[in-house]
């Protein structure tokens, strides 16, 4: 089951696709959190997601708010995926231990061994203020998130 929408988000610490630790934490009190789990890095709709966030990026890497990226993909994964697709946000790494976070975030699918498309938009106070979860093969739609944000 996922997060609930009120409770306050897990923190994390995972590697992004520079090897940099990344902290959920290090956004308290600055910065809103859109925090995107997808299945797996090269396939068609990851692809898809993870490049219209790109191409909207002012929207979701601002002074306000910060995009997160995370897959269960290792983290040579995550580089050669964002380098390819020209991904200048922070695509992490939840290979080890094996999707942990996404399980801490209930978006682990123990079959398939990934998340699912998950996404939560965490405030400035560290708590998960909008979700969505959606199944493998479905697309989520980027306006969505932007309404939420607009909420903040």
């Amino acid at each position: 089951m996922a997060v609930e929408i009120g409770s306050k988000a897990p923190d994390f610490e995972l590697k992004d696709q520079h090897g940099s630790v990344v902290k959920l934490s290090d956004f308290q009190g600055s910065k809103s959190v859109v925090l995107l789990f997808y299945p797996f890095s090269f396939t068609g709709v990851c692809t898809g997601e993870l490049c219209a966030l790109r191409d909207e990026l002012p929207t979701f890497v601002n002074d306000d708010v910060q995009l997160l990226a995370v897959s269960c993909d290792s983290m040579f994964t995550q580089k050669v995926f964002a380098e390819k697709e020209g991904l200048e946000y922070p695509v992490l790494s939840d290979f080890w231990p094996h999707g942990a976070v996404a399980q801490a975030y209930g978006v682990f699918n123990e079959e398939k061994g990934c998340a699912v498309r998950g996404t939560f938009i965490i405030d400035k106070d560290g708590v998960v203020r909008w979700s969505v979860v959606n199944a493998l093969p479905d697309a989520r739609d980027l306006n969505e998130y932007v309404k939420a944000l607009g909420t903040l």
